[in-house]
């Protein structure tokens, strides 16, 4: 294979690793609880420390990368996300399992940004956005597939699996990062280290006050100081971005519709989908009593859409632009899962939720390989690290809000009682991803309106 090829598959690999393992321990955590006794807060955070981590040091992995090489960051990154993987597979109890889950995405946080870094240098503009649409597919599925892998491996293996499969894999790929991909560096030969403080304590601060909203109160102290804390950093963030010399995130950047409006849309797309996979598989367990194999392959026709849709969409891009695509595949999207919401019952038919299904599958993956050529191809070569770091970080947020957004109306709207009641949560928690959705086709179509901010950066 050529080196564009290998690039293109061992990127999408690293990608597909880190994507699946935020949500592939969902569907195992009862056995977790049962073999290591753990509580409903531990239980959390075998989730929540990997979203943390992962989404607090984005963007000091990707200026990492730009200044020491992305192909040896991306090796470090998967070095320590195998490491960890095997460490996890072997924790005794809850705390080291959860310790080992927060340096398992502090690796994540390093392969993600560096994988779509290294790609877009790989390829020319007019060949980048094919090839994101088919990264876009793989990482894509493993976000939508991560609870039903899960569920089955701990079904057919031990949850320890699920985990474990990450080593061999992890060493494969390193092995051959090494000798199929070509090194590449960002344009800036320091790391701007107050940048990195302030965006990666901005990053912990707003996203610690997500995850801990459900369980402390949105109205407590613990979690109004956090997110508080963590929008003043940001803002101390960008005034510092804009007087810095070699700052680690250009303000530029946002004057450029494309960049802004990628971006914002990510934020809004990603979110939709993570908090929409979050109840999908559980409603087709608790809501219609579907066992994991069985939810597996009735999730088909929202999975399988991206292994076809968004290599086909990433090829079109550069024929109809990202706007249509990323415009119109958010639309479908709102409308599959805000018909998902209209219907969701626990006696409705199967073959009743195939159709809309579909329709949000084809919309979300027309608009992930949109979105993120976007925000690519806006930038020069020389920065597609840090378009990368903040792509990703958004992206990450969106799924942080949108799931503790989702999970606080799930809440208020039903429970786990019943399955009746498991269905009214449900419903009015898709009829919110629903609503994501068509904030982000609001922001992509909307006037491409530059920020005061951005104007003010020379």
């Amino acid at each position: 294979m050529t080196t564009k090829r290998w690039t293109l598959l061992l990127t999408s690999l690293g990608s597909f690793m880190v994507a699946l393992d935020g949500l592939v321990v969902t569907t195992a955590l009862t056995r977790i609880r049962a073999d290591l006794g753990a509580s409903l807060a531990q239980l959390e955070w075998t989730i929540n420390a990997y979203a943390l981590s992962f989404a607090v040091l984005l963007m000091a992995g990707s200026a990492l990368g730009d200044r020491i090489g992305r192909r040896r960051t991306f090796i470090a990154g998967l070095t320590v996300f195998s490491a960890a993987s095997a460490a996890c597979a072997l924790a005794p109890t809850m705390g080291l399992l959860i310790a080992a889950r927060t340096v398992q995405g502090a690796g994540a946080a390093l392969v993600m940004p560096l994988a779509m870094a290294l790609l877009s240098a790989a390829f020319g503009p007019e060949e980048r956005a094919r090839a994101l649409g088919l990264f876009s597919g793989l990482s894509g599925l493993a976000v939508l597939a991560g609870p039903v892998v899960g569920g089955a491996i701990t079904q057919g293996l031990a949850w320890e699996w699920i985990f474990w499969l990450n080593v061999p894999i992890g060493l494969v790929a390193i092995v051959l990062v090494r000798t199929r991909i070509e090194e590449s560096r960002g344009g800036s030969p320091t790391i701007d280290v107050p940048g990195v403080a302030l965006v990666t304590g901005a990053a912990l601060g707003i996203v610690w006050g997500l995850v801990r909203g459900d369980s402390s109160g949105w109205g407590s102290a613990e979690v109004l100081g956090s997110i508080g804390s963590g929008l003043a950093l940001t803002a101390a963030f960008v005034a510092w971005e804009l007087r810095a010399r070699q700052p680690m995130l250009p303000m530029r950047f946002f004057r450029s519709g494309a960049f802004s409006s990628g971006n914002a849309a990510g934020f809004f797309l990603y979110g939709s989908i993570y908090g929409a996979v979050f109840f999908v598989a559980q409603f087709l367990q608790i809501g219609q009593g579907y066992g994991v194999l069985s939810t597996g392959l009735r999730m088909l026709p929202w999975t399988a859409t991206l292994f076809v849709v968004a290599p086909i969409a990433g090829a079109r891009i550069n024929r109809v632009g990202e706007r249509p695509l990323l415009v119109g595949g958010l639309a479908l999207q709102a409308i599959g899962l805000g018909w998902i919401a209209l219907v969701a019952a626990p006696d409705v038919a199967y073959v009743a939720l195939v159709a809309p299904m579909i329709l949000a599958g084809v919309g979300g993956s027309m608009a992930m390989p949109a979105a993120q050529s976007s925000v690519m191809r806006s930038v020069d070569r020389g920065d597609v690290g840090k378009a990368a770091g903040a792509f990703n970080m958004l992206r990450f947020l969106g799924g942080a809000f949108a799931i503790a957004v989702v999970a606080a109306v799930f809440a208020g709207a039903g429970g786990y009682e019943t399955p009746q009641a498991f269905s009214d949560g449900f419903a009015a928690a898709l009829a919110v991803c629903a609503g994501l959705s068509l904030a982000g086709v609001l922001v992509a179509s909307a006037p491409r309106a530059v920020p005061q901010v951005a104007v003010a950066a020379s």
